[in-house]
């Protein structure tokens, strides 16, 4: 069932089932919820109630957003609050689970409303500043491959570039169903307006997680595919995220042969390293919590 979450400048559009402890999902840049598609049934079958949103002015959620930089733009704060106000909304806790640029989205909500935020999962994020790595440019094929598509895509404004990234380095392997994903999300992105909501995440920077990952004090569990094409070395990148967090906090799972979107490549493989984590961390909603 899709809601519509109406938050203070506009709404975020939520596919959400099952029943339980409160997950959240949230998607990376220039794609949708349906990126999480093969995950929520495996997460409501352990007995969770899914929540699986649209960033803002991606998917079917609004566009034209004020941005908390105060610029045409979308930051990992402006996605961490509109997460806040969906755990609100459907009455939280809940356990984020963040992807990418909602990675760093997930460490800001979590250090922001402790009390809202039982636990995060990040796959794959983009959470502290980095630098392009020039020596892996030329050694790693994938990365040289990912690096040059990504950034074409946002430097030349270029939907060619973006789906030969997610055509090619990206998936490594691909689910059964990604030529209908593909077309989908080439029907959404063909819309002025979503691109250019797509084109407002390459304006911001991970700066703003970075400056409140050490704010943390909820566990966390950070997801690498071994072969994500963002990073020259997936695994490394992992455990620098969980080495800003304070001691004992975090920790770093590897998805052999996933790529950048490894929850859809291979979600039963995803879901056996989440489940035992939510069922370790999750909380019940509270009594008197606002919404559902």
């Amino acid at each position: 069932m899709t809601e519509f979450v109406t938050l203070e400048h506009g709404r975020i559009a939520c596919d959400v089932a099952g029943d339980g402890p409160l997950v959240v999902l949230s998607h990376g840049m220039g794609t949708w919820r349906a990126d999480f598609r093969h995950l929520v049934g495996p997460l409501v079958a352990a007995g969770y109630r899914v929540v699986n949103a649209d960033m803002r002015g991606h998917g079917e959620s609004s566009p034209d957003w004020p941005s908390v930089t105060g610029k045409a733009a979308i930051s990992r704060t402006d996605v961490a609050l509109d997460l806040l106000g969906v755990i609100r909304h459907f009455g939280g806790p809940a356990v984020i689970v963040g992807h990418s640029l909602s990675g760093g989205s997930a460490t800001i909500a979590a250090a922001e409303a402790p009390d809202l935020v039982s636990a995060i999962v990040e796959i794959n994020p983009f959470t502290l500043k980095y630098d392009l790595d020039f020596g892996a440019m030329f050694s790693i094929g994938r990365y040289r491959r990912g690096m040059l598509q990504l950034i074409g895509a946002q430097v030349l404004s270029s939907p060619r570039l973006w789906f030969r990234y997610l055509e090619g380095v990206a998936y490594p392997t691909v689910p059964a169903d990604q030529d209908a994903y593909l077309a989908g999300l080439r029907e959404l992105l063909g819309q002025p307006e979503r691109w250019a909501e797509f084109m407002k995440t390459g304006k911001t920077t991970p700066a703003d997680a970075h400056a409140r990952v050490a704010e943390v004090r909820c566990p966390a569990m950070i997801v690498m595919g071994a072969e994500d094409p963002d990073y020259a070395h997936p695994e490394q990148a992992g455990r620098a995220v969980v080495e800003a967090m304070s001691p004992g906090l975090g920790k770093v799972v590897v998805v052999e042969r996933g790529g950048h979107y490894p929850h859809a490549q291979f979600p039963d493989r995803v879901a056996a390293l989440l489940i035992p984590f939510l069922d370790q961390h999750a909380a019940r909603r509270t009594t008197g919590s606002v919404g559902h």
